[in-house]
C-alpha cells in the first residue's frame, strides 16, 4: 500500500513561501524548485538497497557502501516537471530520464497526452515521477497509468504542492505508489487551481506569463 509522505521542515516551509510570492522572479523560482526537488529525492530514496565493500581511506581500510538495488529513472511530467529534474539528479546522477508530455484542457480540466519517450529498460527500474503541482491528479494518474502499461512496478511520485483532491484520486487509483509531497494545500478552486497554491508552475519556471 502506497503512503503519502508530507515533509514537515522549517527550511521547506521557508522556501515554499518564497515560491508562493507573486513577486518572486523566474530565476529564483527555478533555483528553489531545484532545491526542493533535491530534498524530496533524498526522502524518496531512503529505502534504496545497499551492499558492503572494502575501501581504503588515507588512514586504513574500512567497510563502505554502494547502491546495489534496481537502477533508477526520473520521469518529469512536461513541462513543469523539468524544473525538478536537476535537483533529483544531484542526488542520483546516474538515473536515466524519461519524459511524458501532458497538458490540461482548460474547459474539461482533463489531461491530454502529447509526448511520451522513456528509456528502453524502464520496466526494470525504480521510477521517480516528478511534477511540482498535483491539483486534480489527472495528469499524474495518466502518467502513472502509461508507465504501468509499460510494465513498471516500482513508482514513486515527488511533488512540491498538492491539493487533497489530487492526493485522494491518486491514493485510490494507485495505492501502490508512494507520494512524497513538500506541502499539502487547502483545496481546489472552481477553475481547478490549488489554493493558496503558487499559480501556474510552468509559466513561473519559464517566464512565459
Amino acid at each position: 500500500m502506497g503512503k503519502v509522505h508530507v515533509l514537515d521542515h522549517p527550511v521547506i516551509k521557508h522556501k515554499i513561501t518564497i515560491l508562493r510570492d507573486k513577486n518572486t522572479g523566474s530565476n529564483e523560482f527555478r533555483s528553489i524548485v531545484t532545491e526542493i526537488g533535491m530534498i524530496l529525492a533524498y526522502e524518496a530514496t531512503k529505502d534504496l538497497e545497499l551492499e558492503e565493500f572494502e575501501v581504503e581511506t588515507p588512514i586504513t581500510r574500512t567497510t563502505g557502501y554502494r547502491l546495489a538495488g534496481k537502477k533508477l529513472s526520473v520521469v518529469p511530467i512536461l513541462r513543469a516537471g523539468l524544473g525538478m529534474v536537476d535537483g533529483v539528479l544531484e542526488v542520483i546522477p546516474a538515473a536515466k530520464i524519461g519524459h511524458i508530455g501532458m497538458y490540461r484542457n482548460e474547459e474539461t480540466l482533463q489531461p491530454v497526452e502529447y509526448y511520451c519517450k522513456l528509456p528502453n529498460d524502464i520496466e526494470k527500474r525504480e521510477i521517480l515521477v516528478v511534477d511540482p503541482m498535483v491539483a486534480t491528479g489527472g495528469s499524474v494518474d495518466d502518467a502513472v497509468t502509461r508507465l504501468k502499461e509499460r510494465g513498471c512496478k516500482y513508482i514513486k511520485l515527488l511533488c512540491i504542492i498538492a491539493a487533497p483532491e489530487g492526493i485522494k484520486l491518486l491514493s485510490e487509483k494507485h495505492p501502490d505508489v508512494d507520494i512524497y509531497c513538500a506541502q499539502l494545500d487547502e483545496h481546489l478552486n472552481e477553475n481547478g487551481y490549488i489554493v493558496p497554491g503558487l499559480g501556474d508552475a510552468g509559466d513561473r519556471l519559464f517566464g512565459t506569463k
